[in-house]
């Protein structure tokens, strides 16, 4: 197998899928649209309309549903098994989860309709792939193992065969082997604890909200889902996780009750308990010649802002959009003054948030001191405030800053 295309992505996790359908479907008018294909080994396939919801999920912004809409994805996505949720309650340990000092963000407070969706991530993946085969994009079932940057293109060695293109697109994740195999370094600090991710059934309804609660040892969000369940991420020191993770599932499930704060009554576990270690992760490039990252490649945040996915699309839509431009402009997608515009673009953005998500890491879940203290009793004085509400449920939707077309 030899193959040659304009823009190849190693990667068919959403992130990657939602670059090539954007890529395949931007340059559809063009009079010669753009070759897009995605390189990876595995095979999404949708899930069955009867089947269980899958514990992992997503939290999709609105500015993610208007990306997904741009890529023809999100027909396939909006459905039976995503659930939209209304409001999110956010509170520290050192308050009680029923009263007046737990943040309360209403999207009837901002005039939407919601403040997002709580979809399986599989869901999205199998949406975003098959919209990226509708656009003429190509998969390519291979595994990545080696590339060779030349002038004018990059050869890239797949367990398939040789391609070439004339930009790679690295969408590969945290371990990102195009990230090393350009060159590219990045800061990575470990933040020694373990995300803990099931599905769990709650003695009350959980009414479409998100809830979250930061405690001494982590973060606990308990996410809704449209069967009535929620699907919960909690993120604690690796010591607490540990034990947790050897637990019965009774005792799981009485631990989980207790964290929860009973703001949803007693905690069921219904599902299998899986658990992934957190580190922050930042490249310092995000391009070379001829090669750009998108998504965990590019940075990896803590999950306790749902926002990885999120931060992944957005990156996808502004990649789209900067290669794109370029090419109507008769320069070539691999140019590095394309890439590099998307790159100062993506990485002034990438820093807010990445900070913020980090303090908030710092001084609500794991905080001790005056600014910690200072921090909790934050919240409180944000709920009492409509504007600073307002403010915070826009950026939590994606509405604000420079954002790519596709998610106006």
């Amino acid at each position: 197998m030899s193959e040659t295309f304009d823009v190849l992505i190693v990667g068919g996790g959403p992130v990657g899928a939602c670059a090539a359908a954007l890529l395949a479907r931007g340059s559809a008018h063009f009079a010669a649209p753009l070759r897009v294909a995605v390189l990876d080994p595995h095979d999404c396939p949708a899930p069955e309309p009867d089947s269980a919801l899958d514990a992992r999920v997503v939290a999709l912004s609105r500015a993610s549903e208007r990306i997904l809409r741009s890529a023809g994805a999100w027909e396939r996505v909006h459905g039976p098994r995503i659930c939209a949720y209304e409001r999110m309650r956010v509170w520290h340990e050192s308050v009680a989860a029923d009263c007046a000092d737990v943040l309360l963000f209403d999207a009837a407070d901002a005039g939407e309709a919601n403040l997002g969706y709580i979809a399986e991530n599989r869901l999205v993946q199998a949406a975003l792939l098959q919209a990226l085969t509708d656009a003429g994009a190509q998969i390519v079932c291979a595994q990545f193992q080696s590339l060779r940057i030349g002038t004018d293109a990059v050869h890239v060695l797949s367990s398939a065969g040789s391609l070439s293109t004339r930009l790679l697109v690295g969408a590969d994740g945290a371990q990102s082997t195009v990230r090393e195999s350009v060159g590219l370094t990045a800061e990575i600090r470990d933040y020694h604890q373990l995300a803990m991710i099931a599905t769990v059934a709650t003695e009350r309804p959980h009414a479409s909200t998100a809830w979250q609660r930061f405690m001494r040892q982590g973060t606990l969000a308990m996410l809704p889902l449209a069967d009535g369940h929620s699907s919960i991420v909690w993120s604690a020191d690796e010591a607490l996780a540990a034990t947790l993770m050897a637990a019965s599932p009774q005792q799981y499930s009485n631990a989980l009750t207790q964290a929860s704060d009973l703001a949803l009554g007693d905690v069921t576990l219904v599902s299998e308990r899986s658990a992934f270690p957190l580190r922050q992760l930042a490249a310092h490039r995000y391009v070379a010649q001829r090669c750009a990252l998108i998504g965990d490649a590019a940075h990896v945040v803590h999950p306790l802002a749902g926002q990885g996915l999120n931060l992944g699309l957005l990156d996808a839509a502004a990649l789209a959009q900067c290669v794109l431009d370029k090419v109507q402009e008769r320069e070539d997608p691999g140019a590095l003054r394309g890439l590099r515009a998307y790159e100062r673009w993506r990485k002034s953005e990438l820093a807010v948030m990445s900070a913020a998500i980090d303090a908030f890491d710092r001084l609500l879940a794991h905080g001790a001191g005056p600014v910690s203290r200072l921090a909790q009793r934050g919240l409180g004085w944000v709920n009492r405030s409509s504007e600073l509400k307002r403010l915070f449920i826009r950026r939590a939707l994606g509405l604000t800053g420079e954002l790519p077309r596709a998610a106006r």
